[in-house]
């Protein structure tokens, strides 16, 4: 230990003395560092934020229970004002592209979009040398983002109406369809009279049939063998009669279920179109803007006081490594000359 510190003092002895050096390489680097900062060309970055509120129609309660995965699916808003499009439209609208400069290389440059951790704020970046532009670039990327989403919200309810109004007039259609061929069987095809007339030869058949047996039972054979005979003619008459009977109920029967069936979907289809028109412009989130900004009075690049305090710690670290490992090498030159000393001493 003692050992150490003998040969720590020395060392630190050296570097005081040697102090012109580090702060001459100090303050080299903080002036060559201020010369390039200030002959860069300033940036000024303006925000304009965009708060993104729940659909209308939500329940109030979701406002205040947002999870996290919700937050989440909100970055989608990030490409919408960073859309190419968008941002093509903000370039000839501001003049912003020079020469043939690329515009995804442009844009890297100038715009960001981007939203805070856990938040439902929407914060557009705009970096331009010119304050007053970047603030102007800055609100007009937010105010085509509400735009655009109202645009794509809008788009959407008018194809979700369509399709209500679609299928409401489709199943309207089949409803009229159905009620036509209902009232076409009950007037071409009426069961009311020919119920009347099966039903009544019923009652005559049933009546033969019993006088018959009550003849049979007394031995008046011809006056049976007669009503058996008045009873065969009326079961040839009467059995097509009971089947077109059948046929006709049957039709009647499913026209009548399809009717229904059709009424309850025209019904449900009218009640879903009205509840999708009461609802247009009120199915997507909302988009806001809550803070147009400012015009930026300091530049964002460059960061002349960062860069001051970064270059002198830098020149500060490398100047003492750079005299530590000279003094480093002097020493080691040092102890191998007297090693070659003591061996040519010992040779004589």
């Amino acid at each position: 230990m003692a050992h150490q510190d003998k040969a720590l003092l020395p060392a630190l002895d050296r570097l005081r003395a040697r102090w012109r050096i580090i702060a001459l390489a100090c303050l080299i680097a903080v002036t060559l560092t201020l010369l390039v900062s200030l002959i860069l060309t300033k940036q000024y970055t303006a925000i304009s934020r965009i708060l993104i509120e729940p659909p209308a129609g939500s329940d109030p309660r979701v406002s205040t229970a947002v999870s996290p995965i919700y937050l989440e699916s909100l970055h989608s808003y990030e490409l919408f004002a960073a859309s190419d499009d968008l941002f093509l439209k903000a370039v000839e609208h501001f003049g912003l592209r020079q020469d043939s400069e690329p515009i995804d290389k442009l844009k890297k440059s100038v715009l960001k979009a981007d939203m805070p951790r856990n938040t439902k704020i929407l914060e557009i970046h705009a970096t331009l040398p010119d304050p007053k532009k970047a603030h102007a670039l800055a609100l007009y990327i937010a105010e085509e983002t509400v735009k655009l989403n109202q645009a794509v919200s809008r788009e959407g309810d008018q194809e979700l109406a369509a399709s209500a109004e679609k299928q409401a007039a489709e199943v309207g259609a089949r409803l009229q369809k159905i009620e036509q061929a209902f009232a076409q069987a009950s007037t071409q095809e009426p069961i009311a009279q020919l119920e009347a007339e099966v039903e009544s030869d019923q009652q005559l058949r049933s009546t033969l049939q019993r006088e018959s047996l009550e003849f049979e039972v007394l031995a008046e054979h011809d006056r049976a063998e007669q009503y058996r005979r008045k009873l065969d003619s009326l079961q040839r008459s009467l059995a097509p009669k009971e089947k077109l009977l059948a046929a006709r109920s049957a039709r009647l029967e499913q026209l009548t279920s399809e009717r229904t069936a059709a009424q309850a979907a025209a019904k449900a289809a009218e009640n879903r179109l009205q509840e999708v028109r009461s609802a247009l412009g009120s199915r997507g989130e909302r988009l806001r803007i809550i803070d147009p900004g400012i015009v930026p009075e300091r530049p964002s690049f460059p960061n002349i006081p960062l860069n001051v305090v970064a270059a002198l710690f830098a020149a500060l670290i490398l100047s003492i490594l750079y005299l530590v490992m000279e003094m480093s090498y002097v020493a080691e030159r040092a102890e191998s000359n007297r090693r070659s000393i003591r061996v040519a001493s010992r040779h004589d």
